[in-house]
């Protein structure tokens, strides 16, 4: 059975994503925030939040284009950000180009699960957020689901329900709300044809990705079921997060 990859070095790590999501951008078509649905939640939080910060939205950014700084790694999705009138600049969730306490709603999705050190993302996310920050992060859950795919899109780890709790309250980060998340296709069988035409046929798997599989997918996305806090993970493969942002006060001596 596949295990996580937590033994991988940081470097590692940035040139497996590096060359998966460089390639996989350089192909793709920007998706507006619209047609996703985390939408009526997003825009929402937007309008109340001039200050608004998304980290590594590849060519599926979530908050609205105008008005919004975007951070990602991949120079095709910044070409493609900055194309369509973003403010988008070269960054990573380590090493954020962005001043202390900027930002009043932050976006995170898809990404502490691929970088090494988790926890000094989430020390730089607290860096840039204010207080009472609305934050959003999406992670996947369950060490014993992990797969080859996870593997493939460059996955460090899976997350047990409570160690995201307790790493991210360490941080000053509170779950208010959450809800069931992600389009990945759950047959383990389609997961594998799409990895090997992804390997050796890219040019086909991608026409397939941009007119068949991401339409399919934003069509039937179902809306977002919110609940209390974390709520019940049985089963759940990914969890979409509302948190609170609060410094957390340092011990005194």
């Amino acid at each position: 059975m596949p295990r996580p990859a937590e033994s991988r070095s940081n470097a590692d790590l940035i040139r497996a994503n590096r060359g998966f999501y460089e390639s996989l951008w350089a192909g793709a078509q920007l998706i507006a925030p619209e047609r996703f649905n985390t939408w009526p939640l997003l825009h929402e939080l937007a309008d109340a939040a001039p200050r608004r910060l998304e980290v590594a939205p590849g060519l599926r950014p979530r908050l609205p284009l105008r008005g919004t700084c975007f951070v990602d790694l991949s120079r095709a999705a910044l070409r493609r950000l900055q194309a369509s009138g973003a403010n988008a600049v070269h960054g990573m969730i380590g090493a954020l180009p962005c001043a202390d306490a900027s930002f009043d709603l932050v976006c995170a999705l898809d990404i502490l699960e691929h970088v090494a050190d988790d926890d000094g993302a989430l020390a730089e996310l607290a860096r840039v957020a204010a207080p009472g920050a609305s934050v959003l992060l999406s992670v996947p859950l369950h060490p014993a689901a992990w797969t080859a795919f996870d593997d493939f899109v460059g996955h460090c780890r899976r997350y047990e329900p409570q160690r995201i709790v307790a790493l991210l309250a360490r941080h000053g980060f509170s779950i208010e709300h959450s809800a069931v998340y992600g389009m990945q296709p759950t047959s383990p069988r389609l997961l594998s044809l799409g990895q090997w035409y992804l390997t050796h046929r890219r040019e086909r798997a991608m026409w397939w990705y941009n007119r068949v599989f991401m339409p399919l997918g934003l069509r039937f996305q179902k809306p977002l079921q919110w609940r209390a806090r974390l709520g019940d993970t049985a089963g759940v493969d990914e969890l979409l997060l509302r948190c609170r942002y609060q410094p957390v006060s340092a011990p005194s001596h």
